[in-house]
């Protein structure tokens, strides 16, 4: 693609003399090391670093021109821009073609149940019509059933756009994402627009990178602004505002209030599953989801409007969300042939671990026994309360690792402890292992007949980063590893 064709349409401040748009381009690169021959630059301000100061380096490595919000102190051919964020993702889209335009995008955002949801609502577009879907998420990134590793959420604007690229050329005509509040802020999805943009609730999370719990909620909504329709769970108290901000018609799903287009009634909650019915208009089908807890309700209500949204009958989502796999470290049951029981959950929000301790012990268990931990580098508020809500909701509890990162592993741990005070886990009701896999191990010894183990926290995760290292470790592993050593 040629320089000039490339930013045709960004707003564009200055172009120096020495910018030769009829040249053709090799790619689009926003890090310096990363940068090939003919390559056009992007300085980004980042957090760390700040893409303007290796402007130079990328011209010496071969950048044609430099892409920039500040005029670079020496004569190397650059183009000025306001925002360079929001220019990496237009020349992006640009690159491949505006890709987005050429399939039904559908975005997911919430705290809580986007992956479950994505992966839900790209089932029921498979079953119900046999197209090719793509998936872009935390776990994985799917064309149709090929698997491309996921490292973020929601990928930066380049990556994003080349992987939407590859969907079209793979003949996927639908998309569903999770969609971050780091990337509405971030500008990686600036210029897209959803035909469906789909909410699932909201609680406290990222308070390390948003100021507060208001500036995360209109991080949120930022989605509804650029969706043709949207679907949201008029249950959750942030209703209002993301109603507020869509830019087109609405459709609300509901448990708790009959005024919402779609309904879940006559719930029925099981150790494996949950049923109910699937309300609309007075239509009624039973439903059957083989996925426990009150959460897997409403993630099933929420891919199910969508569906409906995108053509598809109400009776053929009902009939298909019964034959929906299970997600990866999503309530996941792991097979110990034994009659106790070992959930992997990746609850790693204060939300997240109530409602599945809450959905545990719903289903009648003898003993709940959760392990888990919060990650380092990232909002503290939540280690307390995360602390109060496994001290209250179970019966013993193993305070230990998740991802320390950069922070002292027992320096979090004392975090989540002092939430533990006065809510009944005193003595021998807890006990704080800074070793994950020592304390997965303790907590299986501990297991005994019709008693449940959560392990959250880490979910789908194979990894754990300890300082700027990150190592294999897989909680499936460990449990499977450990089991099969007691065997012997």
């Amino acid at each position: 693609m040629l320089l000039g064709k490339l930013v045709e349409k960004i707003d564009i401040i200055e172009i120096s003399e020495t910018v030769k748009l009829d040249e053709k381009i090799g790619g689009i690169c926003y890090n310096s090391a990363e940068v090939r021959q003919g390559d056009v630059f992007v300085a980004i301000k980042g957090f760390k670093t700040d893409g303007h100061d290796f402007m130079d380096e990328a011209v010496k490595k071969g950048a044609s021109c430099v892409i920039c919000e500040n005029a670079p102190s020496t004569d190397i051919p650059h183009i000025i821009t306001k925002n360079s964020r929001k220019t990496l993702a237009e020349i992006s889209a640009a690159m491949f073609d505006y890709p987005a335009k050429k399939m039904k995008l559908i975005g997911v955002t919430g705290t809580n149940g986007k992956t479950s949801t994505t992966h839900i609502l790209k089932f029921l577009i498979e079953k119900c019509s046999g197209k090719k879907v793509g998936l872009i998420g935390t776990i994985e990134n799917l064309i149709g059933d090929d698997k491309l590793e996921a490292n973020l959420t929601t990928p930066d604007s380049y990556e994003l756009q080349e992987m939407l690229g590859k969907m079209v050329n793979a003949g996927c005509q639908y998309v569903v994402m999770e969609v971050s509040s780091h990337a509405l802020t971030l500008d990686r999805v600036h210029g897209i627009n959803y035909d469906i943009a789909v909410f699932t609730n909201l609680s406290p999370e990222h308070l390390d990178f948003h100021t507060s719990i208001n500036e995360y909620a209109n991080a949120k909504s930022i989605l509804f602004t650029n969706a043709k329709q949207s679907v949201i769970n008029i249950d959750d108290d942030y209703a209002d505002l993301m109603i507020g901000r869509s830019a087109g018609a609405v459709t609300t799903y509901a448990i708790n209030r009959d005024s919402a287009d779609l309904t879940g009634k006559d719930i029925k909650l099981y150790p494996d599953k949950v049923e109910y019915c699937l309300v609309k208009e007075g239509l009624i089908n039973r439903v059957r989801f083989d996925v426990p807890g009150m959460f897997s309700v409403y993630n099933s209500l929420a891919a199910t409007a969508a569906a409906q949204l995108l053509g598809f009958s109400l009776q053929d989502a009902a009939a298909a969300l019964s034959l929906c796999p299970r997600i990866k470290g999503r309530a996941e049951v792991l097979p110990t042939d034994s009659d106790y029981t070992i959930i992997i959950d990746y609850a790693h929000t204060p939300d997240a671990l109530e409602n599945i301790i809450k959905a545990t012990r719903a289903n009648a268990a003898k003993k709940i026994i959760t392990v888990f931990g919060c990650g380092g580098d990232r909002d503290k508020t939540k280690r307390a309360q995360m602390g109060k809500i496994a001290a209250a909701l179970s019966d013993y509890v193993f305070v230990t690792s998740d991802n320390p990162r950069t922070e002292d592993p027992q320096s979090i741990i004392n975090d989540i402890l002092a939430g533990m005070e006065n809510t009944g886990a005193q003595g021998t009701n807890y006990t704080a292992i800074a070793d994950r896999k020592s304390a997965i191990c303790k907590a299986v010894d501990m297991l005994n007949s019709a008693d449940v183990l959560i392990i959250a926290g880490k979910g789908h995760e194979t990894y754990q980063i300890l300082k700027d290292e990150k190592i294999r470790f897989d909680d499936r592993e460990v449990v499977k590893n450990y089991l099969s050593q007691a065997d012997k």
